[in-house]
C-alpha cells in the first residue's frame, strides 16, 4: 500500500479502477496524514454498491483508529453496525475492524462471534 497524494486520491474517485477504488480506503486509512480527511473518504466509501470496498473502507476506519488513535463515533458508529447487518460476504472482515476499533479508542461495540451466526 503506497502513500498516495490528494491528487492521486481524486483520480482515483473520479476514474479509478475496481482494484484502486478497493484499495483505497486501506491506504487512506493507514497512511493519510490527516485523520478527518481519511474518515471522510471511508465513511463515503462506505456508502458503495460493491460489498468489497464496503468493506475495505470499514478496514480502513479501523487503520486510522490503529493510526491516528481518533473517529468520530458517532458517525461511525451506525456504519459499522449496518455493515455487520448487512456485509454478508466480508462479515469476518467488519467484525475483525470492530474489534480493532474497540480496542484501539477502547469503544464496546458488541460483535457475536461468527461461529454462533446462521
Amino acid at each position: 500500500m503506497d502513500t498516495l497524494t490528494d491528487e492521486e486520491i481524486k483520480k482515483i474517485l473520479a476514474s479509478g479502477s475496481f482494484n484502486e477504488l478497493a484499495m483505497l480506503p486501506l491506504s487512506v486509512g493507514m497512511h493519510h496524514a490527516n485523520w478527518k480527511i481519511a474518515q471522510t473518504l471511508c465513511v463515503k466509501l462506505a456508502g458503495h454498491t460493491d460489498e468489497r470496498i464496503r468493506a475495505n473502507a470499514i478496514l480502513g476506519l479501523a487503520y486510522i483508529a490503529m493510526t491516528k488513535g481518533k473517529l468520530e463515533k458517532h458517525i461511525v458508529k451506525p456504519l459499522l453496525l449496518r455493515e455487520l447487518r448487512t456485509n454478508v460476504e466480508y462479515k469476518w472482515r467488519i467484525i475483525d475492524s470492530i474489534n480493532d476499533i474497540n480496542q484501539f479508542l477502547n469503544w464496546k461495540i458488541v460483535v457475536k462471534p461468527l461461529h454462533n451466526e446462521p
